[in-house]
């Protein structure tokens, strides 16, 4: 079962996603007032019981970004090998990953416009598997490292590339414009590891496949980047790490390919789902 939060008629609800439409669980719950509270509580599994027999409560509903009140989101960048020798900079593949934050405020839901900003105009697609922590833990082992994942979900870690480079050491500016990315459509509760291991991820703009790869590709695999995060900092339930992304984003095309208005992206996993956005102009 797939769950996900989303609004009806002005009111944000969660619920099962369906076929049909949205079975709305909020008011079964009301000590888990939102899908962020149920990956603290451990509650999935009361989430499907609940939902097993009733009916749907909501068919004309918006998507919203799936955890909308996540406390951190860590991204994780350059992480499959061809992403980096897109970089052309002569550079191994590096011992340790490159970390970075992102804010829930610059994300938007499934079916929603991506907004490209009026300063600039290089809003770029990044196609990524994302997990949701279930478990809170330091230090946490390689070996241990599944048992610490409530959900995976989907994140188009949209980029407006030229403010990336604004400073020598970090990438914050370029990473946090308000709805420059999505992440959903829903979570999709973590049972095996082949959710992870088997995945691939494929981008497509406006029906092109701009990216394909596979997660058994990634430099620093998802076990590894549970270690390596969690030796630093404690990571705690409703954390969301997104993975990385592989070669063929809008910049390393020759010539680069930003989105501009009217564009779809899509962003389909194997046993996730997808995850589209068009593109809009923001309106001041």
């Amino acid at each position: 079962m797939k769950y996900a939060t989303y609004t009806a008629s002005g009111q944000r609800y969660y619920g099962a996603v369906t076929d049909a439409g949205m079975i709305a669980l909020n008011d079964e719950f009301p000590q888990w007032p939102s899908l962020l509270d149920v990956v603290q509580s451990n509650g999935f599994d009361a989430l499907e019981n609940a939902a097993k027999g009733k009916g749907v409560t909501h068919s004309d509903f918006e998507y919203e970004m799936v955890l909308p009140n996540a406390p951190r989101i860590l991204c994780v960048g350059v992480n499959f090998p061809d992403r980096n020798a897109e970089y052309k900079d002569g550079s191994e593949q590096p011992k340790y990953m490159s970390l970075f934050p992102r804010f829930a405020s610059g994300f938007t839901g499934h079916n929603r416009p991506l907004i490209r900003p009026p300063e600039n105009d290089t809003l770029d697609y990044e196609g990524e598997v994302a997990i949701v922590i279930g478990k809170s833990g330091r230090r946490i082992s390689q070996a241990d490292a599944y048992d610490h994942i409530a959900a995976v979900t989907l994140c188009n870690e949209g980029t407006i590339r030229d403010w990336v480079r604004h400073a020598k050491f970090n990438v914050t500016q370029g990473k946090n414009w308000d709805k420059s990315g999505s992440i959903g459509p829903w979570l999709v509760p973590f049972a095996d590891a082949k959710q992870l291991d088997d995945a691939r991820i494929i981008t497509r703009v406006n029906g092109e496949v701009r990216q394909d790869d596979v997660l058994s590709r990634m430099m620093h695999p998802i076990r590894r980047e549970i270690e390596y995060i969690s030796t630093f900092m404690t990571l705690h339930a409703g954390d969301i790490i997104v993975t990385g992304t592989p070669t063929g984003s809008g910049a390393r095309l020759d010539p680069p390919q930003y989105l501009k208005p009217g564009d779809v992206v899509e962003i389909e996993v194997n046993g996730i789902g997808t995850l589209r956005n068009m593109v809009e102009d923001e309106v001041i």
